[in-house]
């Protein structure tokens, strides 16, 4: 029954979520709940499950002061269209010429037609490699999240050689408080571009990406 759980969703049909309930003994059950990408995003599940955990210890959720419908509603509004006109030509500055490619090396030959399946790869990081890089962060005031972004473009421009680099990013796009505990899809992707170059010291590339992390984030909400 759980493998059966998870189908396709048929968009021209509400909801596009679905709940089960499985009795695994006496007294003992496992809540199954599935929704579509487009209504949820990773803060999202945090919250549910967040919530769930509240009610099912007996207590009240409180009250939202809005819900996804009002934030629907703003980004359709005047002033939120002149503000994205804002983002947009942030956007299209940054990106005004040749959009690069990275050719890295591989270790098999590329398939015709490019499937866009991917993978992860994971690793542990000591505790004193890891306090070095928030200590790193904190010099620039910055966060290690900034740190981490540098290194990864370093090692991609030693892979390609190229010293101008995209990398495409998730940002949670909850700037307003109020925002925090809804439900709904409002994850965008950033695309931040940085140039490394082979004679720039690290600590100056990190202030680069510094800045152009905080522009980027401050331009978030450009579909």
């Amino acid at each position: 029954i759980v493998y059966g759980f998870v189908q396709p969703y048929d968009f021209s049909t509400a909801p596009l979520f679905r709940a089960g309930l499985i009795k695994t003994g006496t007294g003992e059950h496992v809540l199954l709940f599935d929704m579509h990408h487009v209504l949820t995003d990773g803060t999202s599940r945090g919250v549910m499950i967040r919530e769930f955990m509240s009610i099912y210890a007996g207590n009240s959720l409180e009250p939202l002061h809005l819900q996804y419908k009002d934030y629907s509603q703003w980004m359709r509004g005047e002033l939120q269209e002149k503000a994205l006109k804002q983002q947009e030509k942030y956007w299209l500055d940054r990106f005004a010429g040749e959009i690069p490619t990275l050719p890295l090396p591989y270790d098999f030959p590329r398939p015709e037609v490019q499937s866009f399946e991917g993978n992860r790869a994971g690793f542990v990081m000591d505790k004193k490699d890891a306090d070095g890089l928030r200590q790193l962060a904190d010099r620039i005031d910055g966060s290690l999240f900034m740190v981490v972004l540098a290194v990864y473009n370093v090692l991609l421009w030693r892979l390609s050689g190229r010293e101008d680099i995209l990398v495409g990013t998730p940002i949670a796009a909850r700037r307003h408080a109020d925002l925090e505990p809804i439900i709904g899809m409002f994850v965008n992707t950033l695309v931040m571009r940085n140039r490394p170059a082979g004679d720039m010291p690290f600590k100056e590339f990190l202030e680069q990406v510094k800045k152009d992390t905080l522009d980027g984030f401050e331009n978030q909400e450009y579909p």
